[in-house]
């Protein structure tokens, strides 16, 4: 559940977590209470490093409004914090962030006092010291002596002590036994389940809904793929490549140091290293983009359409690229017209610069590709039934993504799913409408929400005779070529984390008779 196969070299060395003799101590004795800290703060270093000064900095950041996937990177530039120590300030960023909910819950067990009793700057360095102890493997002095010397330089002396004190109380036990506390004090099983993965209940109560709404799961067996679902939002997800068609290859992506995806028949994996050092990664001809993301728009490119006129693509919702750029290279191998739509001139402008590739091989093929500025709900009026082939990459709360954004599970509610049902529909509306007859329609979504996927179609189809649902499952491909198992009861497909190893995406796809 933790992010603990990070750096071991933040105040450890080559002999952290063995023993006199150099053996290696079990998990429990590494957390017992004879190792933790007992210097006194003032004894201490008033400063610590610049690699967890800068944890702290993003923390704050995140804490503001910020994107952890973005805040990050800007602040490791500006500190000049690379190698090892970038990998150990995101590693401890990340993994403070994603499991907040249990570590505010041992925090505040360790300091006996409630949550709105601790000052939130002095919450966030507790954040850091405790996935240090629970989560990382920093031998438990280090990560006290530095935390506290954090606290003294961003909190104040006062605050350092309180700091020892919680996280030498912390320290006295190893994340087992924390868990069983916390999870004791939860109202329902419901509420420690959520506290233990750290998840909002209403997050976790959604999840199995969809779960058994889809048919991945029966009332059997449902609790245990929603534990291994909690759990898959809680590992970092893997650094995903696509090749993109026309303009890239799997084949050049492994000879530069990625492995071929066994999901995507356009998909690599990057185990180590920069993206961005990639040649094809660097041009725009290949992409990181999560594998579910790229099966979706190579579903929607290999679905049959009867189009009399010539085929004519647009995906549109279109930002920040990611599937559009899969799209592109397929239309412009095919000699097919593409337009891409994204409603925000910042969101165009980043289409723009992810499509460069394609851009310039459309320009060189003589095939129309469009990148414009428009709101997708208007396509339907002022392009009635021109596409044959209809992207809907809808906006959502994301719940299907939550390993790779850290932040996003507390920041969204209930309300959230309400706030964006109306938006789902009249876009879903607007693409049937844009869609010619015998054309396809791919309604998509970076959420399992039963709210944001099944109930917005069937809502959407049940005032309409002029649309049919065409069972998605059999367009789902694996690297070999072999249809992709555990899809759900159809005609919609959802794929999960747990199952697949993607991002918890939902596709439907519907028929213009």
């Amino acid at each position: 559940m933790s992010d603990a196969g990070g750096p071991a070299h933040r105040g450890g060395g080559s002999g952290e977590g063995r023993d006199r003799h150099g053996r290696q101590r079990p998990p429990a004795r590494r957390h017992a209470a004879h190792h933790r800290s007992a210097t006194r703060p003032a004894e201490r270093a008033r400063r610590t490093d610049a690699a967890r000064l800068t944890a702290y900095t993003a923390m704050r950041e995140i804490e503001g409004g910020a994107y952890a996937n973005l805040a990050l990177p800007r602040l490791l530039r500006e500190q000049r914090v690379t190698g090892r120590d970038a990998g150990f300030v995101t590693e401890l960023v990340y993994g403070a962030t994603r499991l907040r909910r249990l570590y505010d819950a041992i925090v505040s067990e360790a300091a006996a006092r409630p949550l709105d009793r601790i000052d939130g700057r002095v919450l966030d360095t507790l954040r850091l010291g405790t996935h240090q102890l629970l989560g990382m493997r920093v031998p438990p002095h280090a990560a006290v002596d530095e935390t506290v010397a954090l606290a003294r330089q961003v909190n104040g002396a006062g605050a350092a002590g309180f700091v020892n004190a919680v996280l030498r109380r912390v320290s006295e036990r190893p994340l087992d036994q924390w868990l069983d506390v916390v999870a004791a004090a939860a109202l329902d099983p419901v509420d420690a389940l959520a506290t233990r993965t750290s998840h909002p209940t209403w997050v976790v109560k959604a999840l199995r809904a969809a779960l058994l709404g889809h048919g991945t799961a029966g009332p059997a067996d449902v609790e245990d793929h929603l534990a291994r679902l909690l759990e898959a939002d809680n590992t970092p997800a893997k650094v995903s490549l696509v090749a993109r068609p026309g303009l890239s290859t799997v084949a050049e992506l492994v000879a530069a140091g990625a492995t071929a995806s066994v999901v995507s028949p356009v998909g690599a994996v990057l185990t180590e290293g920069d993206p961005g050092a990639i040649p094809a990664v660097r041009e725009g001809r290949a992409a990181v983009q999560d594998e579910g993301s790229q099966l979706l728009a190579l579903a929607l490119a290999a679905a049959r359409v009867d189009a009399e006129a010539g085929e004519r693509w647009v995906d549109l919702c279109a930002g920040p690229g990611g599937k559009a750029g899969l799209l592109a290279g397929l239309a412009v191998e095919r000699r097919i017209p593409f337009v891409a739509n994204e409603i925000s001139e910042h969101r165009t402008q980043l289409v723009r610069q992810t499509l460069h590739a394609a851009r310039h091989a459309a320009e060189a093929a003589g095939t129309p590709l469009e990148v414009r500025t428009g709101d997708g709900r208007d396509v339907g009026v002022d392009e009635p039934a021109a596409y044959t082939r209809v992207l809907i990459d809808a906006p959502c709360t994301g719940l299907g993504a939550l390993r790779r954004r850290p932040e996003a599970r507390w920041r969204r509610g209930p309300g959230d799913v309400a706030a964006l049902a109306g938006l789902q529909r009249e876009l879903l509306a607007a693409g049937i409408e844009a869609t010619a007859p015998g054309g396809v329609v791919g309604y998509a979504t970076c959420s399992p929400h039963l709210n944001e996927t099944r109930f917005v179609v069937q809502d959407v189809m049940r005032n309409r005779d002029d649309v049919e649902l065409v069972d998605a499952r059999d367009l789902f491909v694996d690297a070999a070529g072999m249809p992709l198992g555990g899809l759900g009861d159809g005609p919609f497909v959802q794929l999960w984390p747990h199952v697949h190893g993607t991002d918890a995406m939902f596709f439907a796809l519907l028929r213009r008779r």
